[in-house]
């Protein structure tokens, strides 16, 4: 069993990957900024801060794997957490002994769609969702800068949202993963399984994936 530092549990995919990495016998530590927001007796809940690099290196400490699962809210939110917590996070990393992997939840806007295009390509977009896709696609293009960490970012389908547990997905690279009418959706449940399938059995260090059903 893994020892893992969970940044973002409360939210919709980071509570997901906390039931379903306790539910496989895992050990968790929730980092969060206000551990009263997670009011359950399972896991261990340790106060930080994702962009806090200094801070980090002593919270991650002593576990086998990071997973971020955090999120800004709106547009500028984004901009302002993402790709900076993904380079704090591995930052942090460089100075923790024992070498954690990093897992990253990461979004779909980069992902290239049957066309060649990118889903962030497609008109109509808000400007604000498009703010949300291109602050996972900055943090991803730094993690591929990245050789001495050992990294691994997920992309869900074009829609993700709380739904069923299925234990089903489909994977891909670099590629949406659509079905036979060209649907992209995976529920949050199905994303976490596959996340911890994947910190189970590693397949994709270093490299980005996607998942849909």
């Amino acid at each position: 069993m893994a020892h893992i530092a969970l940044i973002g549990a409360t939210g919709t995919i980071g509570s997901r990957i906390l039931d379903e990495a306790l539910r496989r016998g895992h050990t968790v530590t929730a980092i969060v900024r206000d551990p009263a927001k997670l009011d359950r007796s399972d896991v261990t809940a340790k106060t930080g801060d994702v962009l806090d690099e200094a801070a980090l290196p002593d919270l991650l400490a002593g576990h086998d794997v990071v997973v971020s699962a955090v999120g800004g809210g709106d547009g500028p939110g984004h901009s302002a957490t993402i790709a900076p917590a993904a380079k704090a996070l591995v930052g942090a990393l460089r100075k923790v002994d024992g070498a954690p992997r990093l897992i990253v939840v990461n979004g779909a806007g980069s992902l290239r769609t049957a066309d060649g295009t990118r889903v962030w390509d497609q008109p109509g977009l808000p400007d604000w969702l498009l703010q949300i896709m291109h602050s996972h696609g900055d943090a991803l293009d730094y993690l591929r800068g990245v050789a001495d960490v050992n990294w691994t970012a997920l992309s869900p389908a074009a829609t993700i949202e709380p739904g069923e547990r299925t234990g089903r997905y489909r994977t891909g690279v670099d590629e949406l993963v659509t079905d036979a009418e060209g649907v992209s959706w995976i529920s949050a449940e199905d994303y976490a399984v596959a996340l911890l399938d994947e910190i189970e059995r590693p397949a994709h260090e270093g490299r980005r994936f996607t998942v849909a059903r």
